[in-house]
């Protein structure tokens, strides 16, 4: 696509999160773009206040965002220590542009960066995307069991 533009925000991201930067370093009002991207295409990110949305892209170390035009088509951040565990987070790809390998790019992109690549276990969860990951070498592992504490 002759108009896709990849973002590898720097950590934290303070350009998408202070300044609301999109492609090209302009601005674009990106965080309600993200903001609506993510209450648009997913059932379990609906509804993130930008407070909490921009604490989140604070405390992560690889950011990543797809756009086209001047919109946002796809998203994913991670988390790691740089050696022994990391997990990526928040993967999306807007419902309009599914298949056309905007989440391989992405998923791509979070594991080749320096934070995350020399990582040796990485973890995701996912609830209905189990075929897609699989198909970029992630296993379902049955040993482990998911556990979680919510307040």
């Amino acid at each position: 696509m002759k108009n896709l533009i990849l973002i590898k925000h720097v950590r934290g991201a303070w350009g998408l999160r202070l300044f609301g930067l999109g492609p090209n370093f302009k601005p674009c009002k990106s965080m309600y773009k993200l903001q609506k991207f993510l209450n648009l295409n997913t059932f379990w990110a609906k509804n993130r206040s930008l407070k909490d949305l921009k604490k989140c892209l604070s405390n992560s170390d690889v950011i990543i965002s797809l756009w086209l035009n001047n919109e946002i088509v796809g998203f994913g951040r991670g988390l790691s220590d740089g050696i022994y565990r990391g997990v990526l987070w928040d993967v999306v790809i807007d419902k309009n542009h599914q298949g056309k390998g905007f989440g391989k790019k992405i998923v791509k992109n979070l594991l080749d960066s320096k934070q995350i690549k020399y990582t040796k276990k990485i973890y995701l969860m996912t609830t209905n995307k189990k075929d897609f990951y699989s198909q970029i070498d992630f296993k379902e592992v049955k040993s482990q069991n998911l556990l979680i504490r919510e307040i």
